[in-house]
Formats: structure tokens, C-alpha cells, sequence
């Protein structure tokens, strides 16, 4: 589904990617691990065009990316879910929703229905300002907001962080759901280790840009990825 070879990135003369080679399959979840620095964010910047990458390459369903803006790999089915969350504050919950709408054909400009059923507090919530919402609940919105743009790559970035409990625990169950769907490739930048461990079916685990590691679930120890992500 997303396949990157040799990919490179910079900021400035600062180089923080290191020739990464990887690959996301349809159906299953890709965890990226590692601590602070290592360059997760920027992985996933690279891949969903928000920051270009310097050299290597990227393809989505066999088609190579060409550096293209994050604007035209929305439309071809990339969706973003970055650090933060990046809502608008000042827009209603629905209004956020729509946002989503922007790489959709107009006949397609429908919040479905199944983002009711994945987040049932955002139809309590529809007509509230999305700054008046709970961390958790912005999450929730900054998800639904991507999966509305019907994506066939969804990156998630530390969807967990700064998140209650209870949140986090739904969270973890749509995702589920939307592997056990299989219309999509995920991609979770995740430093929860039980959380992402729970979900993954395949890991790489970065260091100072490069991968240090990396396996499909029952064929790398548990014990050695939690070490690649405490060094």
C-alpha cells in the first residue's frame, strides 16, 4: 500500500531521516517507535508531504508520490492525523468536520453516518466550538475530521499523548475497527508502548533516523522492541 525506500529529509543543513525503508500494508497496523528526536514526526511529515523529503522514494498503491504537496496526496487518499491535533478552536465541532470535505467531490460533501458511530460525543457536541473541547474529545474530532476525507493511508501521530484513560481506550478500539475493516493502511507514531504493541501487526523502531529495528508481530520479541524504544 505505502512503500518508502531510502527516504532522506532535512531541516536546513540538519539531516534527520537516514535512507528509511519501509512498508505499510492494507488492513494492518504499521507502528513507528522510538523516543523523542528520533525522527518519527518527521517520517510521517515526509510521507504526507507537509515537509519535503530530500531523496528516495514514496509510493502509494504502486504510483511513485513525486514530491508531491500534502494537498494532492490528500486527494489521493492520504490522511493525516498529526501531533497535537491541530483543530480549529474557533470553528464549531461540525464545521471542523466539513474541513474534511476540501479533497471530496461536492455530491460527496456528507458528514457519514458512521463518524457518529465511531465518536458518538461529537453528535452530542455538534454545534460547540472545538476549543471547548477535552483533549480527548479534540483527538476524537482530529481523527474523524481525517477519515471523513475517506483515506487509504491514515498516519496517526502519538494519538495518545496528553489523552485520560478512558479516551485512550476508545481510541485504541476504532482503530481496531478501522484495521478490521480493511479499506486502509494505518500508519501509528505511537511512544505508548503497550498501547501501540497491543495494536501493531508490523514495527520499526527509529534511531537518530534510521531503523533500528523492525519485525512483524510474533516474529520480534517483545522484550527487544521495548528495549529499541527505551535507548
Amino acid at each position: 500500500m505505502l512503500k518508502t525506500q531510502g527516504l532522506t529529509l532535512h531541516y536546513g543543513g540538519s539531516q534527520i531521516l537516514n535512507g528509511i525503508d519501509m512498508i505499510a500494508r492494507k488492513g494492518e497496523i504499521t507502528c513507528v517507535m522510538g523516543t523523542n528526536g528520533v525522527g518519527k514526526t518527521s517520517l510521517l511529515k515526509a510521507i504526507s508531504g507537509t515537509h519535503p523529503y530530500s531523496g528516495g522514494t514514496v509510493t502509494l498503491t504502486g504510483e511513485p508520490c513525486n514530491h508531491a504537496s500534502a494537498h494532492v496526496l490528500a486527494q489521493k487518499g492520504v490522511g493525516y492525523v498529526p501531533q497535537g491535533r491541530d483543530i480549529f478552536p474557533l470553528l464549531s465541532v461540525k464545521e471542523n468536520l466539513e474541513t474534511g470535505f476540501a479533497c471530496l467531490p461536492r455530491q460527496d460533501h456528507v458528514i457519514p453516518e458512521k463518524i457518529f458511530e465511531l465518536f458518538p460525543i461529537l453528535r452530542d457536541f455538534l454545534n460547540r466550538r472545538g476549543g471547548d473541547l477535552s483533549g480527548g474529545q479534540q483527538q476524537q474530532l482530529a481523527i474523524a475530521r481525517a477519515l471523513i476525507a475517506q483515506p487509504k493511508l491514515l498516519l496517526l501521530d502519538e494519538p495518545t499523548e496528553g489523552i485520560q484513560p478512558n479516551i485512550i481506550q476508545q481510541i485504541g478500539k476504532v482503530i481496531e475497527l478501522l484495521r478490521e475493516q480493511g479499506e486502509m493502511a494505518i500508519i501509528l507514531v505511537e511512544q505508548y508502548f503497550d498501547f501501540a504493541y497491543d495494536l501493531g501487526d508490523m514495527f520499526y523502531v527509529l534511531e537518530r533516523g534510521s531503523v533500528r529495528l523492525s519485525g512483524r508481530k510474533g516474529t520480534v520479541d517483545r522484550a527487544e522492541l521495548l528495549r529499541g524504544v527505551s535507548v
